[in-house]
């Protein structure tokens, strides 16, 4: 018995599409745009919203701004700290260049970014993952993934919302959106549209999902 299909589905890895989840295994794309977790103390969160992140002065990585895709670490973050004090920041991380330690004792495990890398990423193989950022500008906070109290997920949100706008965020400036593919367009370049050459709906070539609709 025969199928009868047409149109396709693609999973994106961020490499073009900001705010990508990505799985616990699946590896980091180069300039990829990730969403991350930073678990940290409820006065930690406050400046850190407020003036950006700071780099650790060292850790498994090194040198960097700790994040995992991984929330339920960021939940166990810091360590020996009442879970009344944590909070886990939603993050936007532009990991540029990326590195992979895939052995405990791999030889850049601490010199990673003097070879010219952005980010290492420790694979969950060796426990929890993790990725360790070295320009702290490359991690953003875009939300409270989880606060102790009703009154601190408010605080927080609120004070995150007083922060400024990076320009593509702003209303001035800001990038327009394909109303196909819903994805922000480079520059106010307009993305290809076409017909589908099976159903003739009109598609963007960037969707990342189509289906024909059923023929009668």
């Amino acid at each position: 018995m025969s199928v009868q299909f047409s149109g396709w589905e693609v999973v994106d890895d961020g490499a073009s599409f900001p705010g990508v989840m990505l799985g616990p295994s699946q590896t980091p794309q180069n300039r990829g745009v990730y969403t991350m977790y930073h678990g940290t103390r409820v006065s930690s969160a406050r400046l850190i919203i407020a003036n950006g992140f700071k780099q650790s002065a060292g850790g498994t990585l090194g040198q960097g701004v700790y994040v995992s895709r991984d929330k339920k670490k960021a939940d166990s973050y810091p360590a020996f700290c009442s879970p009344s004090d944590r909070v886990v920041l939603e993050l936007r991380v532009r990991v540029g260049r990326v590195k992979c330690i895939d052995q405990p004792s791999h030889p850049l495990k601490l010199t990673w970014h003097a070879h010219g890398y952005d980010t290492a990423w420790l694979p969950p193989k060796f426990g929890l993952e993790e990725d360790c950022v070295f320009d702290p500008n490359r991690v953003k906070v875009v939300g409270i993934a989880n606060a102790p109290s009703t009154a601190i997920q408010t605080e927080l949100q609120q004070l995150l919302a007083k922060t400024p706008k990076s320009p593509e965020r702003s209303g001035a400036g800001a990038a327009d959106v394909c109303s196909l593919c819903k994805r922000k367009t480079q520059q106010g370049s307009q993305h290809v549209k076409q017909q589908c050459w099976k159903c003739g709906q009109n598609i963007c070539i960037l969707m990342s999902k189509h289906f024909c609709a059923v023929q009668p």
